[in-house]
C-alpha cells in the first residue's frame, strides 16, 4: 500500500511535463503576438494606403499607432494623411 505522500509526489511529477507544455505554448503565443504587432506597426508606419485602410476598418488601431508615434516626437503624419484623403475624395 502506498502512502499519501508518495501519491502526491507522483501526481506532481506527472503534471510537470504538462506545465512545461503549457508554458511553451503561452511563450510561443506571446512571441507570435509581439512579432505580429511589430509587423502591423511597421506596415502602418510606412504605408499611407494601409493607414487609410486601417482608418476605415479599424480606426482605434490607427489611433493607437498615431498616438505612439506622436509620443516619440514624430508629428504631422495624421494631418498629412487626412489632408491627402480629403483631397482624393474631391
Amino acid at each position: 500500500m502506498r502512502s499519501p505522500t508518495s501519491t502526491r509526489l507522483r501526481i506532481a511529477h506527472t503534471m510537470d511535463p504538462l506545465a512545461k507544455q503549457i508554458f511553451k505554448g503561452v511563450l510561443v503565443a506571446e512571441l507570435v503576438g509581439i512579432f505580429g504587432a511589430y509587423l502591423l506597426f511597421r506596415k502602418m508606419n510606412t504605408s499611407q494606403e494601409f493607414r487609410q485602410t486601417m482608418s476605415k476598418k479599424f480606426p482605434f488601431i490607427l489611433e493607437v499607432c498615431c498616438k505612439s508615434t506622436e509620443h516619440y516626437g514624430m508629428y504631422g503624419i495624421r494631418e498629412k494623411d487626412q489632408e491627402k484623403w480629403l483631397n482624393s475624395k474631391n
